[in-house]
């Protein structure tokens, strides 16, 4: 079985809306929060890969909204890699409470480019490094639904 990453972010005021719930938009930003812990964890940032000129793009996005996050709620953002072959790499999410609701299930879809937008291939060392984590499904939220909560 694949391995998972998991983060936790706490909500803060600033991301709810006036109606005590994280504005939709604002999940763009957790997810993203958590796929950069997610590189970093794997030993090279984001921010490494760019200055090598190797930039990720996201060129899709899927989001299932389940339940709202609140306030002061401690989320935990479980994220897979469902592609990583060519020039895509693509990750699946799932985000809880920390009572366990499930909040969102999403994806993103993403080219492997250089600084001048060009498409390339995925540098050997990053798909060895994502090896443990793929858990390779058809690009639909099949991929959310197969992580499981531990």
């Amino acid at each position: 079985m694949a391995e998972v990453f998991r983060h936790q972010h706490r909500v803060t005021y600033a991301e709810c809306t006036v109606g005590n719930h994280i504005y939709y938009a604002r999940y763009l930003d957790l997810l993203e929060e958590a796929r950069g812990e997610f590189f970093r964890s794997l030993g090279t940032t984001v921010l490494a890969w760019q200055e090598r000129s190797v930039i990720f793009p996201v060129i899709e996005v899927r989001l299932r909204y389940q339940s709202p996050a609140r306030y002061d709620d401690i989320l935990t953002i479980t994220v897979v890699v469902s592609t990583a072959e060519r020039v895509r790499l693509n990750f699946a999410y799932r985000i809880e409470n920390q009572s366990g609701v499930k909040i969102l299930e999403a994806e993103t879809f993403h080219v492997c480019a250089s600084l001048n937008d060009k498409p390339q291939r995925l540098p050997p060392e990053l798909i060895t490094s994502l090896k443990p984590y793929l858990r390779p499904v058809e690009p639909t939220m099949e991929a959310v639904a197969a992580v499981r909560p531990s």
